[in-house]
């Protein structure tokens, strides 16, 4: 499972984000502390270890920041992304020119607080449903530019991946709805629009709007809202016709019962939009 979440970021797409960061970073002069303060020469080791429990995501964030500041810096791994941390599990050891280490010290660790903050409170939400066939799912709800690597974060955290973009899948939304005249009309219209490999969802907010989206035959409905009561009642209703994804204002605290009402995905916006940065530190010792 962790390698083969490892294989799904190519490389030149998080070589050239963390290029971006690091030039952010420096400025117009580079590392001038880093300049002003250590000699040229001067070699250091240094250690990432986790400050609080999670799951890690974005360690190639942080070797392609060191790599790219300097080839000379050596990182070896000593976990892998998808993996549970405890406090003081060490993450990574770096080795080579100190100004280097501290130049790509921040944009190691700001990717990987924030990618392993997401695939840990996707893994919170995870285990309280891990007893049912629900699967937490990710949302468009992400942070610009950073959409594919936010959803590979969730996918560490042991979520899924809802749609990435505009184009990859037909979803119809209340506004669609009352544009288009109606639940039946909506779904008409998109089936007769889509190629046979694009999937419809719909949203609907009542059991109502349920019944009649059945009748039109979407690949997934999604239940907006609705209780853990209105779910169950929503689960019998399509009996097995279609995905049914239960959204809206799901939290920690409640999502076990949302799972437990048998629908088949939960989507969250909050693991990628607002799921609290993992602890993570860099320790450095004189080589």
């Amino acid at each position: 499972m962790i390698d083969r979440l490892l294989a799904e970021l190519p490389q030149l797409m998080v070589d050239e984000t963390v290029k971006a960061a690091l030039l952010e970073d420096w400025g117009r002069a580079g590392d001038i502390t880093s300049q002003a303060t250590l000699p040229k020469h001067a070699r250091a080791r240094a250690v990432i270890a986790a400050r609080k429990p999670g799951v890690l995501a974005g360690l190639g964030f942080a070797e392609s920041a060191c790599r790219q500041t300097d080839a000379a810096l050596s990182f070896l791994p000593l976990k892998q992304d998808g993996e549970r941390l405890a406090p003081n599990d060490q993450v990574a050891r770096i080795e080579g020119p100190a100004r280097a280490l501290l130049s790509a010290e921040r944009v190691a660790l700001n990717f990987l607080g924030h990618l392993s903050g997401i695939a840990t409170a996707t893994s919170r939400f995870a285990d309280q449903i891990a007893h049912t066939k629900a699967k937490i799912v990710c949302t468009r709800k992400t942070t610009p530019g950073l959409r594919a690597f936010e959803k590979y974060a969730v996918k560490c955290g042991g979520g899924a991946n809802h749609r990435f973009g505009l184009d990859d899948a037909i979803l119809i939304k209340d506004n669609h709805i009352a544009v288009a005249g109606g639940v039946s009309k909506a779904i008409d219209a998109a089936r007769a629009f889509a190629g046979h490999l694009v999937k419809i969802e719909v949203e609907v907010d009542t059991l109502d709007q349920l019944r009649e989206a059945l009748q039109a035959g979407p690949d997934v409905v999604m239940l907006d809202n609705m209780s853990p009561e209105t779910l169950q009642r929503a689960v019998e209703i399509a009996a097995g016709k279609v995905i049914l994804e239960a959204s809206g204002g799901i939290e920690l605290d409640t999502v076990k019962a949302v799972a437990e009402a048998g629908v088949d995905l939960i989507s969250s916006g909050w693991i990628t939009h607002s799921s609290p940065v993992l602890d993570l530190g860099l320790d450095i010792e004189i080589a």
